[in-house]
């Protein structure tokens, strides 16, 4: 049976979001043929404003809407603590723990050779800059990469970046209550702040 192209065309697309299988594809592209056609606007014109209305903030690289992001500029926030992670995702997982009252920096990635990352395909030297041009006194940079195999070796990588720009800077790394190999973004709230509380110097 000849599939009409159109439809082809969907499922070749959902088959490039990552953890979606051709099934998958195939299942969701024929589901929203059955969605009423105003519902699939909203759906349309809130995938097209997913790129329009969002921004990468300049200090933090986070997704915001606006430039910078209401966290960089909320008053409340205290500046001197740097929470570096991976994903957005992670900033959110990490709010919603309500623990955590400093700002972020966020890499988009992490160091993985066999996937050719490295720390110029990441938001690294942002972060270098950032800290470069900070009062370095009273700051602390918390590693809140992911505990793998490649987070690790980026925490590494970046700890030893800053250290040789300030050998006094204190630079953390999250604590117990991640296990090894899960990302952060899955963790629930309380493992987070057990994470915040047991951070190491680095």
């Amino acid at each position: 049976m000849q599939i009409p192209k159109v439809i082809e065309r969907l499922i070749e697309s959902f088959e490039k979001l990552p953890g979606i299988g051709p099934k998958t594809a195939q299942r969701l592209t024929f589901y929203l043929l059955h969605v009423p056609e105003e519902e699939l606007a909203v759906f349309a014109t809130n995938l097209i404003s997913l790129k329009k209305e969002t921004v990468l903030c300049s200090v933090c690289k986070n997704v915001a809407e606006t430039d910078p992001c209401s966290i960089c500029i909320d008053p409340g926030r205290d500046k001197n603590m740097i929470m570096v992670v991976e994903q957005p995702l992670d900033t959110l997982a990490i709010e919603k723990s309500g623990k955590y009252k400093g700002v972020y920096h966020v890499l988009h990635g992490a160091i993985n050779p066999l996937e050719n990352i490295g720390p110029e395909e990441i938001f690294v030297n942002e972060l270098l800059k950032r800290v470069k041009n900070m009062d370095t006194e009273s700051l602390e940079i918390i590693l809140a990469t992911n505990p793998t195999m490649e987070g690790e070796a980026t925490a590494m990588y970046i700890s030893k970046q800053l250290k040789s720009q300030n050998a006094n800077l204190k630079v953390t790394r999250l604590g117990v209550g991640i296990p090894t190999g899960a990302d952060i973004e899955y963790a629930d709230e309380t493992t987070i702040n057990q994470a915040i509380e047991g951070r190491r110097e680095f």
